[in-house]
């Protein structure tokens, strides 16, 4: 295991490398490519044939030479192939090749690079070129037949590169999308709950400094510490934004269980009774699920704040077999609210709870009475699900 891990770790370095220095690529291919059409020239040739010679050897490397530009200029480089392997047939008696090394390589590239009438013109040009050499050389059905198999390989070789190169780039750009909309969840539950307390409070502050000045510092204190910690979470989730090397990039994690008491506490301040229950071993559970549930309850106590008009909150963590669920209910307006929590809140909390093949429900309470968001996440399914 630990050779294979290593000779992985290889690979992905040289695949880096190759991708960062795509001429140093070519020149390889060139260089393995002459290294090939060499070996002719090494063994001993049979008696009654002409001997190689340095003539032939140099105009043979004058084939190989156009590959350096392979992929800068794909169809240049095809006629400037198709040039010097006619030049080297039709001027020196020299050692044939037991493949067409160059016209693959410049077949696989324009198929994996270029555009469709590149495509096209390389098809109608080779279709040409292909049985002209067979003529040059044989004049056999059978090196014809082997001739148009190796070349359409290397064609069909080079579209399949193409298309899993193209798969490589949606995949990474449906990546892209998935943590742009994650981080705009997770901004989004971070200011609008900071933000809706602050109101709270900031409205509660003038009442209160005429009837009861200690309960104004306390909103006051109330609205620093919020924002203090939506100041935290922002500093948090924009620091791993950053460029690597940054060691003043904050890296603690995300808020989890243990910092729902703080969460609730907050809410408290701005005179809402929060009721906070668990049934069963609601831990430990993975990471990312405690994150889940702690921007669950969050989203669903800064829509209680902003729309319900409650008195009363209860959020309930139960343990179900191999499920959590979270219930947060109110005692508000019910169904009344309903049509204003419709905005991005509830969306987010259905996204969180999907990403973890769970779901997510919002309805008004029992009797019409209130409100309710009931969450369910499968613990077996949670493992390595990005939050």
């Amino acid at each position: 295991m630990g050779i294979r891990g290593e000779l992985r770790g290889w690979w992905e370095r040289g695949r880096a490398l190759a991708a960062d220095n795509p001429l140093l690529v070519d020149i390889g291919v060139a260089l393995l490519v002459q290294g090939a059409m060499t070996m002719p020239f090494l063994v001993p040739r049979a008696p009654g044939l002409p001997p190689a010679t340095w003539a032939a050897y140099g105009l043979s490397t004058l084939t190989v030479v156009p590959l350096v530009w392979r992929r800068r200029a794909p169809l240049a480089v095809l006629f400037a192939v198709l040039a010097t392997n006619a030049l080297y047939r039709l001027t020196v008696d020299g050692p044939g090749q037991p493949l067409p090394y160059t016209g693959l390589v410049v077949a696989y590239t324009v198929a994996a690079l270029s555009s469709p009438p590149a495509r096209l013109l390389t098809g109608l040009v080779l279709m040409v070129a292909v049985p002209v050499g067979v003529w040059l050389n044989t004049r056999s059905a059978r090196e014809l037949t082997f001739s148009l198999f190796v070349f359409t390989a290397a064609y069909v070789f080079g579209r399949l590169t193409d298309a899993r190169q193209r798969a490589h780039r949606v995949e990474a750009e449906q990546a892209a999308a998935r943590e742009r909309a994650r981080i705009a969840r997770e901004m989004h539950d971070i200011l609008s709950h900071a933000v809706s307390l602050m109101i709270v409070q900031a409205e509660a502050g003038p009442v209160a400094v005429r009837a009861a000045p200690e309960r104004a510092e306390a909103a006051f204190d109330a609205i620093s510490a919020t924002g203090r910690d939506a100041m935290a979470q922002l500093r948090h989730m924009l620091g791993v934004l950053r460029d690597g090397g940054d060691d003043t990039a904050p890296r603690e994690p995300q808020p989890g269980l243990a910092a729902l008491p703080e969460l609730l506490d907050r809410v408290r301040g701005s005179g809402l009774d929060v009721v906070y229950r668990t049934e069963g071993d609601v831990g430990p559970v993975a990471d990312e699920v405690e994150v889940t549930v702690f921007r669950v309850v969050q989203e669903a106590l800064t829509n209680v704040v902003k729309h319900a008009d409650a008195h009363t909150v209860t959020v309930q963590l139960s343990r179900l077999v191999d499920e959590l669920e979270v219930a947060v209910t109110d005692d508000g307006r019910g169904a009344h609210a309903v049509s204003r929590r419709g905005g991005h809140g509830l969306v987010g909390i259905r996204e969180r709870a999907a990403a973890h093949g769970g779901s997510a429900a919002a309805r008004p309470g029992t009797g019409g009475r209130g409100f309710e968001v009931r969450v369910r996440i499968p613990l077996s399914a949670a493992a390595g699900v990005g939050a």
